[in-house]
């Protein structure tokens, strides 16, 4: 099994910066896409961000520009630098990663996600 914990949400102003982490553990062969998605109160779970092993990256039209998905391999750990936030980017915010476990095969995990929130 591949277990994910985000981590670095709160509550910050209009205007302000956030980064996310979000850790995978477990019996890991490798991790090829980690991304990052939310949910507002009463929308639909929408992709933010999304980076391949090999480090291409794709983002959300509303978040391109202010928004930076990274990751480190060797810690198997990817991050969402937040900036320029904006009240619409209220949301619970979502790891997700697939890869393919030692034992078990493919995998396609979720964290449990962390708040954000932005004040006007």
């Amino acid at each position: 099994q591949v277990q994910l914990v985000e981590s670095g949400g709160g509550l910050v102003q209009a205007g302000g910066s956030l980064r996310l982490s979000c850790a995978a553990s477990g019996s890991i062969f490798s991790i090829n896409g980690m991304g990052w998605y939310r949910q507002a109160p009463g929308k639909q779970r929408e992709l933010v961000a999304a980076i391949s092993r090999g480090s291409s990256t794709n983002y959300a039209d509303s978040v391109k520009g202010r928004f930076t998905i990274s990751r480190d391999n060797a810690k198997n750990t990817v991050y969402l630098q937040m900036n320029s936030l904006k009240p619409e980017d209220t949301a619970v915010y979502y790891c997700n990663a697939r890869g393919v476990s030692v034992y078990q095969g493919a995998f396609d995990s979720w964290g449990l996600g962390t708040q954000v929130t932005v004040s006007s």
